[in-house]
């Protein structure tokens, strides 16, 4: 098994060095430049080239490339950023670890509010249990989040003042941010752990089990429940990955001074080093959570384990 891991964390960097490239290559062909936007329309030309040259930026395509990624793996440097001159780690990492908190709790309360009703609806198909959860979770997988964030926004924020409308100093913070981008997800793992209940539910070990006299609930919650964890467990994953991704909608709506936001910001600014910075670090964090979805997936199935054992048995 450590030798699986080794090879995915190896992964890592052809991932970082595929991610700088594109960054880099679309920075390069987008029009405008960091000068410009920060001095403004009517500065004069020559006082735009010479902060360009300043800041390195009318240097060639592959000398920016391969100086940045000698500096970021060899130097453990990503640069300064073109708009604040500050380091660009020290800028970056706190408003990364509030976009990995809120990503974090969204995606436990996407499983806490979708797993319980989808075994529901699978154990009572075609009943009233079934009809109501399912129609509601399509109904709420239509709706973008940030209609949920400004209806929460209206209902908690301004008519009902329980719940402050910007920021992430407190736990109260939280709680609209996090239900905004968790809600969508939820209704999705809801409708896979159905899917996936059915199909175990309908396999021969369960029938057997339910032959020899085993009570229905051992039955659902330890042979049935424990087969149809896999594709749940990847689509929580992959929905991990979507809000560490698409927290921004959040930050933005909310004020949160998260890295989602910041990107989103620097790129008005071509600020390349926060932004080839910022969607490194996201692309570490989606890797890492793909391998520990499949670390997940030995624990839970023996089989897959078996796999990346040596000689069927020994680590």
């Amino acid at each position: 098994m450590y030798r699986y891991v080794v090879k995915r964390l190896l992964f890592l960097i052809p991932t970082i060095l595929g991610v700088t490239f594109i960054i880099y290559l679309v920075m390069n062909i987008t029009p405008g430049d960091p000068a410009r936007a920060l001095l403004g329309v009517s500065a004069p030309q020559a006082d735009v080239d010479a902060l360009n040259h300043e800041l390195g930026y009318d240097r060639p395509f592959l000398e920016k490339y391969v100086n940045y990624v000698t500096k970021m793996f060899f130097e453990q440097d990503f640069g300064k950023s073109y708009f604040t001159k500050q380091s660009v780690f020290d800028e970056i990492w706190p408003r990364y670890i509030v976009t990995i908190k809120l990503a974090l709790i969204g995606i436990v309360l996407s499983a806490l509010i979708g797993i319980p009703p989808g075994i529901l609806t699978a154990v009572k198909q075609y009943s009233l249990w079934d009809t109501i959860p399912s129609i509601t979770a399509f109904f709420i997988a239509a709706i973008p989040a940030f209609v949920f964030g400004m209806l929460m926004l209206f209902f908690f924020s301004l008519r009902l003042n329980w719940l402050p409308s910007y920021g992430a100093t407190s736990f109260a913070h939280y709680v609209m941010p996090t239900l905004t981008i968790s809600i969508p997800p939820a209704a999705q793992i809801m409708r896979f752990t159905k899917s996936s209940m059915l199909e175990a539910i309908r396999q021969d070990y369960v029938r057997t089990a339910r032959a020899k006299g085993a009570p229905e609930r051992v039955v659902i919650w330890k042979h049935a429940l424990m087969n149809a964890l896999l594709p749940v467990i990847t689509q929580i994953g992959l929905s991990l990955g979507v809000l560490i991704c698409g927290a921004v909608v959040a930050e933005k709506l909310f004020s949160i001074p998260g890295i989602g936001s910041l990107i989103i910001d620097r790129i008005l600014y071509k600020d390349e080093p926060i932004i080839i910075a910022g969607t490194i670090l996201i692309s570490i964090c989606f890797t890492v959570v793909m391998l520990l979805v499949d670390l997940a997936y030995a624990f839970i199935d023996p089989r897959i384990k078996a796999k990346y054992t040596t000689g069927g048995g020994r680590e």
